[in-house]
């Protein structure tokens, strides 16, 4: 089994600490769901108008057609065509609600770090996503391989996560918990209008 680490000011392995609020996501227009990764055509420029769309939607994604048209100066149909387009290019991912993970039961956080074997992402990738709690994995370089943000009721299902269920992954050769403490959404606002520029 894969030796786990504990950052931060000393914790016992066992004793991870709570947690704060979550990433950002939005719930929206009535689109399609967007296409598969591997099925995405080649990017196309966006335009002002695009990026307008995009910032509006990241910031209140339940915004109707007729007011993100309204926003943006161009028709109804013009706006759904275009939030289409970026659905179907795999611009816009989805949509869904920002959630307070604590509020929602989730009080315990970690930013977990992965050591895997070499060519096994694929496999790791499946399996971590299969994870109760999972919302973030990348693929990063670095002193370690796979980074990967979990939320969990408490500390004793995160501690459940981390020795049985992610160390018990074959291609798995350590790992590393970072406790979240404290956490604040970074995600676009109206006060930002840098965003996407």
């Amino acid at each position: 089994m894969a030796a786990e680490q504990m950052a931060g000011s000393g914790e016992d392995p066992g004793r991870p600490a709570p947690q704060a609020t979550a990433p950002a996501a939005t719930t929206a227009p009535p689109v399609p769901p967007g296409p598969e990764p591997d099925a995405l055509p080649p990017a196309r420029p966006l335009d002002a108008i695009d990026r307008d769309i995009l910032r509006i939607l990241q910031t209140d994604g339940r915004a109707s057609i007729r007011s993100v048209a309204e926003r943006v100066h161009v028709s109804r149909a013009n706006a759904y065509a275009r939030i289409n387009r970026l659905v179907e290019d795999g611009v816009i991912r989805g949509f869904g609600a920002r959630v307070d993970h604590e509020r929602a039961g989730q009080g315990a956080s970690a930013y977990i770090t992965l050591k895997i074997v070499q060519n096994s992402w694929r496999t790791v990738r499946e399996q971590l996503q299969a994870l109760p709690g999972a919302t973030h994995i990348a693929l990063v370089s670095g002193d370690f391989d796979v980074l990967l943000l979990v939320h969990t009721p408490d500390n004793r299902a995160l501690r459940e996560l981390v020795l049985t269920r992610i160390q018990s992954i074959p291609e798995v050769l350590s790992t590393r918990t970072l406790l979240v403490f404290e956490e604040t959404d970074l995600g676009p606002r109206p006060d930002r209008p840098a965003e996407l520029a």
